[in-house]
């Protein structure tokens, strides 16, 4: 029985960055939504170009602030004024000013605990295969190569059609990229 591989998508090289940015902004313009470029270091404007969204992960790393510092004063408080109530010198039950310094360390520790663990949770990782492993030009892109690859799960991805696409906007070696 012959095994039938299914394609994952197409991927193409480009001569530098400021070709992959324009053919990001060509991919968008189209209206290409599963796309992806990649780069052995940042493109300056290449999220607009490709029209990303804003990170998440500060909204993370401030809900995992605030949840510190909530945790930080309920402890004090409910150690301080609930389950050992000890009037020292006629000071407060609960004062937050004393309460400061675990606030701080519980709202540092748990806004960084945040930070990691979102970010590996919005890029789903670990990921340890891709299918453009399995692609021996894409190597390059940690040294001094450009791609850009258009997923099957694009609403607009058609085989052919994709391929020629990639070929305008300036793509060279236009790979079909199976799973």
């Amino acid at each position: 029985m012959a095994d039938k591989k299914r394609n994952w998508g197409v991927v193409a090289q480009f001569a530098n960055p400021a070709d992959l940015l324009h053919a990001a902004q060509k991919a968008r313009e189209a209206g290409y939504k599963k796309f992806e470029v990649y780069s052995p270091f940042p493109v300056h404007g290449m999220d607009d170009a490709m029209g990303l969204p804003g990170s998440k992960v500060p909204w993370i790393s401030l809900m995992g602030g605030l949840t510190g510092m909530t945790i930080g004063l309920t402890l004090q408080w409910w150690t301080g004024a609930v389950d050992y109530p000890l009037v020292i010198g006629g000071k407060p039950l609960f004062a937050w000013e004393f309460g400061l310094p675990v606030t701080f360390e519980l709202s540092v520790l748990l806004a960084s605990f945040g930070t990691v663990f979102g970010m590996f949770a919005l890029n789903k990782l670990p990921k340890p295969y891709h299918p453009l492993d399995k692609v021996p030009m894409f190597k390059g892109v940690t040294d001094d190569k450009f791609f850009m690859s258009i997923e099957v799960a694009d609403p607009m991805f058609d085989l052919h059609k994709s391929q020629a696409f990639l070929e305008e906007i300036g793509g060279t070696n236009v790979t079909v990229v199976e799973e």
